[in-house]
């Protein structure tokens, strides 16, 4: 028998603590567009807002309750009573409404920020617990700063608030302080220490400050925690929250370390992306993991060279799997002389060994003083270099855009991708590359990296 799969709740918080990011701010109808994406995406519980934050904020996470029907809603408020109010009314028309509560408990946010004690904490997350408890079936409750709080004052809050009536535990690494093999002991002792936490679901909320919230968050779950609390993109305050995508990928390319499964239909990661950078006008860093410009493009020619042969080579998953339509091979110097070779045939010109030679000598010159070069500068370079009807095959007219490109390389038009072919099987599995007649090129181009 195929043992049972474990499952993981998707958290998403990027209409709430990603929007918090300086800058990325969403109106009523941007959220409303997210939390479509989010719902095609598959997330389980979508954080609408901080419904007391503002007007605005509740009007969002109100129409949002009132649309959506398929994933959890939930509103974040502060451990008192005008708060839990709020974030109820915007919610009680969802089909499935949660209220997350939270309050500090770290010992400097006690002090300097709400200026209580340990005591008076314990109380206030108590009777905030019960008082949203009495609106709403699902509450979760976040001890705010739990990684730099006392452990055993952390289960002394932790099992007030279960017997109260949460129903999920979120532990967050609010300043993203902790490291994996701590926040996994943490999230153990939690396990072990706190009275009626089997009935209770344990999450995480890992900040990104010392660029560890993924790795955190996954060192949560393999410890127990059985939901993870993430923002597309891994926007949030400061240097952010874990990123959805990555967490998802990672449960998918190494399953065998990771043995869990999520609902999110990978395919619209790259989607949600676009969407959010579009909204937001803040753009993804090129080599941002899974959905970033450069994670499925490739300019070294060792890594061409082995790309056009078999993509697995150099990917680990494929591009489509998480809905980027494909790779792609950028023109540079490092590429070899395999990748010229093949989008010269692209372009529509198929050069013997010699000519190839020449051309690749002056496109490294070229690729050294501009970066990156695109068709337009290609056929410059081939016109100049040799003429077509004399040095080349034409394997097929040029194509007219290129022919374009060519006709008016003082204004080149914007980047464009170097493309492959797609190569998979009925079943959707990358396919071999047959090599070619220039197999002697492309092992020269392996070898010296050229």
């Amino acid at each position: 028998m195929v043992p049972e799969q474990i499952r993981i709740t998707v958290f998403d918080t990027t209409l709430r603590d990603g929007e918090q990011s300086p800058g990325c701010s969403m109106n009523h109808q941007e959220k409303l567009r997210v939390a479509h994406q989010l719902d095609r995406l598959g997330v389980d519980v979508i954080e609408a807002g901080f419904p007391i934050a503002s007007d605005g904020d509740f009007e969002a996470a109100k129409a949002i309750a009132a649309v959506i029907r398929r994933p959890i809603i939930a509103g974040l408020a502060r451990a008192c009573r005008p708060d839990i109010e709020r974030a109820w009314e915007a919610l009680q028309d969802a089909a499935r409404p949660r209220i997350h509560v939270f309050l500090a408990t770290s010992d400097i946010h006690l002090k300097y920020k709400l200026r209580i004690t340990r005591d008076e904490c314990l109380a206030h997350a108590r009777e905030a617990v019960a008082f949203a408890r009495s609106l709403c079936n699902d509450v979760e409750f976040s001890p705010e700063d739990a990684t730099r709080t006392d452990p055993e004052f952390l289960c002394q809050v932790l099992e007030a608030v279960v017997e109260a009536g949460a129903t999920t535990l979120n532990i967050p690494d609010t300043v993203g302080y902790t490291v994996p093999a701590e926040f996994g002991e943490l999230i153990a002792t939690i396990r072990r220490r706190v009275r009626g936490i089997e009935n209770v679901t344990i999450s995480a909320h890992c900040h990104n400050d010392l660029g560890m919230a993924v790795a955190n968050t996954m060192a949560a779950v393999a410890a127990g925690a059985r939901q993870v609390e993430c923002t597309i993109n891994g926007i949030g305050e400061r240097a952010g929250n874990a990123s959805l995508e990555e967490i998802v990928m990672a449960m998918r390319v190494r399953h065998d370390r990771y043995p869990y499964q999520t609902a999110i239909a990978a395919e619209h990661l790259f989607p949600a992306s676009q969407l959010l950078s579009e909204i937001t006008g803040v753009p993804v860093q090129p080599n941002k993991a899974i959905i970033g410009r450069n994670a499925f493009a490739h300019e070294a020619g060792i890594h061409q060279d082995g790309i056009l042969k078999n993509p697995l080579t150099y990917e680990i998953m494929t591009p489509q799997s998480v809905g980027v339509p494909d790779s792609k091979l950028v023109l540079g110097k490092h590429s070899g002389r395999h990748a010229l070779a093949i989008r010269c045939e692209q372009l529509g010109y198929k050069f013997d060994r010699r000519a190839l030679d020449d051309i690749y000598r002056r496109f490294v010159r070229l690729a050294d003083k501009i970066k990156k070069v695109e068709d337009h500068h290609l056929l410059e370079l081939i016109r100049d270099t040799h003429k077509p009807a004399a040095s080349a095959t034409p394997l097929f007219e040029p194509l007219p855009m290129a022919v374009a490109a060519a006709a008016s390389a003082s204004t080149p038009e914007p980047p464009r991708p170097f493309p492959m072919a797609s190569q998979t099987s009925p079943f959707g599995m990358p396919v071999p590359i047959q090599a070619d007649h220039h197999h002697n090129q492309q092992q020269e181009d392996y070898l010296w990296g050229v």
